[in-house]
């Protein structure tokens, strides 16, 4: 039935009747506070990691307390990331993207306002809400930008993905050395309150809304499932691979996921498409988004703490945290730079060969990285060359994810997709850790990674990233139904 009422006419009408008003400067207005929402969504998920080692004794608390800090935004992410883009599609896409945003001020102002640390966590929590407002910003501007401005801007949303965590953590390196880190969440909460009463006044809705009834039983069992699945990978280096709690958490997930595959497929209204997910183009363009969302996530992990590392290591250059952080920066500018040149490289080449590209550059960055390791200056050289391939790729995926999904599911598609990378991300940092832990060096009687493990960290990063760009290639570039070409046609 869905599927009959995203085919009719009326429906392509509609979505011309929303198109008309975003034209000119009305049009770079809305870009400019969505981007906006997207940028600080981002860099708040980034901005604790420069100060975490400093947390323990400014709060009064063990190492493990401030690692919940992070683990806490994961988790809350993770689980809302796909239940909020069903909502929005359903509701409101601008709707949910306000609650997101909204939960982002609200959560930053919390922690801002105090030192308590289950506040704090709290605080970071309700900032994981916030991680929606990328994949409903994307699918709210598909249906709002003018055709021609479509895979530019959902280009742009999408690279602030990487663009954000590549700032924020500069950000933090620079207040952490001259400010207390509460300045850090006045900041993300002030811009957040910016974005939020910008899209309130200034940002329609999306004509683009399914109704219906949420799926509570879908939703439980996701939820369960995700937190599940995550946890004992955020917790992997303190609990170990063969712990109980990580062993059991793993078999609740496997559990989990059984039992919302087997209801999702008797709901008339699923929360998560399982026939969708089943289309060779979305299963193949997820698969690629958790590599490079790994590949991605090792470039924090892999940047900052290698240069911050003393030179007695072989390999650190003593460098301080706003230096660590700056060692992002180029990374993330050509992010930036990248995404309208990957929206023409889309329009071109089309999205499989497009995000290929991106890929295969990847893999040439941190290529680069294992071979280059004598000068800063390399580190430099080899993050711009990532970022440039992040750019693109990370661009090209949501056009993939859309030009296959029917308009009445596109922000659920990519809050599955964001849900997709985040996986990657944490796979990054499980592994990532448990690598950099197994091969050290002693320096100043402390051990530290050794240059190796890090070798070993950059060479898995770029096969992850090689394996994305073979997996892509085969998308089907043609799409057979009128749905699909109708939705394709939204890039030209």
């Amino acid at each position: 039935m869905l599927d009959e009422l995203s085919e009719a006419p009326g429906a392509e009408l509609e979505d011309e009747g929303v198109r008309s008003h975003t034209r000119g400067r009305r049009a770079n207005l809305e870009l400019f506070i969505v981007g906006l929402a997207a940028l600080i969504v981002s860099l708040s998920q980034s901005i604790l990691i420069p100060v975490l080692g400093a947390l323990p004794e400014q709060l009064h608390t063990t190492q493990s307390a401030v690692s919940w800090l992070l683990t806490s935004t994961l988790l809350v992410s993770a689980v809302s990331v796909p239940i909020m883009g069903r909502l929005g599609d359903m509701f409101g896409k601008r709707l949910l993207l306000l609650v997101a945003v909204g939960a982002l001020a609200a959560g930053s102002l919390i922690d801002a306002m105090t030192s308590n640390v289950p506040l704090l966590i709290v605080g970071r929590g309700v900032q994981g809400l916030g991680a929606a407002a990328i994949p409903l910003g994307i699918s709210l501007l598909a249906t709002l930008m003018p055709k021609e401005r479509v895979a530019s801007s959902v280009a742009l949303i999408s690279a602030m993905l990487g663009v954000g965590g590549a700032l924020g953590l500069p950000l933090a390196g620079l207040v952490a050395e001259h400010a207390d880190f509460h300045v850090l969440f006045w900041i993300s909460s002030m811009v957040g309150t910016v974005a939020f009463l910008g899209i309130l006044f200034l940002v329609p809705e999306s004509h683009h809304r399914e109704g219906g009834q949420v799926d509570l039983v879908g939703s439980l069992l996701l939820a369960i499932g995700i937190a599940a699945l995550l946890l004992p990978l955020e917790q992997s280096a303190e609990w170990g691979w063969v712990d109980a709690r990580t062993l059991g958490l793993l078999a609740v997930a496997l559990l989990a996921f059984v039992a919302l595959g087997v209801v999702e497929l008797k709901v008339r209204q699923p929360l998560v498409d399982l026939r969708a997910l089943r289309r060779r183009p979305i299963v193949l363009t997820n698969i690629a988004s958790v590599l490079f969302g790994f590949a991605l996530f090792a470039s924090f992990i892999g940047t900052a703490t290698y240069v911050e590392a003393p030179a007695a290591t072989g390999y650190g250059f003593d460098a301080s945290l706003l230096m660590g952080g700056l060692t992002m920066l180029p990374s993330g500018i050509a992010m930036l730079l990248m995404s309208p040149v990957a929206a023409r490289l889309i329009n071109l080449r089309g999205g499989p060969q497009t995000l290929a590209l991106g890929a295969a550059i990847v893999a040439i960055g941190w290529t680069f990285r294992i071979v280059a390791t004598g000068d800063l200056v390399q580190v430099f050289i080899g993050g711009a060359i990532i970022g440039i391939g992040t750019g693109i790729g990370y661009a090209a995926i949501p056009s993939l994810i859309n030009a296959n999904t029917p308009s009445s599911e596109i922000a659920a598609a990519n809050g599955l997709n964001t849900l997709f990378r985040s996986l990657g991300s944490s796979l990054a940092s499980a592994i990532g850790a448990s690598l950099l832990a197994a091969s050290t060096v002693t320096v100043s009687g402390y051990p530290m990674a050794s240059l190796t493990a890090y070798r070993s960290l950059f060479a898995i990063c770029a096969v992850a990233a090689l394996a994305a760009a073979v997996i892509v290639l085969f998308v089907p570039h043609g799409s057979k139904t009128a749905r699909h070409q109708r939705i394709s046609s939204q890039y030209p």
